[in-house]
């Protein structure tokens, strides 16, 4: 058997690596306190660098935020992606739902760093947050599984996402615990997950029609 590599320390990282390095332990800093945690004066301390050393790849801090905001959206979607393409009897609809509400769950802090600050609503068209945001809108509407009919499925698929986001957010609150109704929340999504597939179902139904 090969002998196991070991793991390269977090604050061991050759030359030209350190944006990356940097990305990576801000992660982890959101991963335990979201993106308040995130200081660039504390990761250049982790990481056993020069104050002025991160400056040279972000120019501030928010230019970190969307660096590290792109890499939580690209997990994001990896885990989304498996969810979807793997052999299953529930919908894709139904496993992209129920996979968005467990990372949410178990990665809170990294949830609010893509979702409750304010560095998405200023990414720019075509930067690479933004880009890294759409490639999981686009997971979402492959999951629909169904034509585009004008905007309706698009229409549909911001209800999903507005019902997740308020289900993780009430969820990580403690207000969502489903006692009243004697409902899980994963129960709850399901119910929710399939009205917009009956909507959408009678969508495409009425347009064929049209067009027969």
């Amino acid at each position: 058997m090969p002998p196991r590599l070991a793991r390269k320390p977090l604050n061991s990282y050759h030359h030209g690596d350190l944006r990356d390095a940097l990305v990576q332990a801000a992660l982890q800093e959101a991963e335990r306190g979201g993106p308040e945690a995130i200081s660039i004066k504390a990761l250049t301390k982790k990481l056993g660098v020069s104050q002025p050393a991160p400056y040279r790849h972000f120019v501030d801090r928010e230019a970190l935020l969307e660096a590290v905001t792109a890499e939580a959206f690209r997990q994001f979607s990896a885990t989304l992606r498996e969810s979807i393409r793997k052999p299953s009897k529930q919908s894709k609809l139904s496993r992209f739902a129920q996979a968005a509400l467990a990372f949410g769950l178990r990665r809170n802090g990294i949830y609010r760093l893509m979702f409750t600050s304010r560095t998405m609503a200023g990414a720019v068209s075509g930067s690479e947050l933004h880009n890294a945001a759409m490639e999981t809108f686009g997971l979402l509407l492959e999951a629909f599984e169904a034509p585009a009919i004008g905007l309706f499925r698009e229409r549909q698929a911001l209800k999903i996402w507005a019902a997740l986001h308020g289900m993780i957010t009430l969820a990580e609150q403690g207000l969502l615990t489903g006692q009243l109704a004697h409902i899980s929340r994963e129960e709850l999504l399901e119910e929710i997950v399939e009205q917009t597939k009956s909507a959408l179902a009678a969508a495409i139904k009425a347009a064929d029609a049209v067009s027969a």
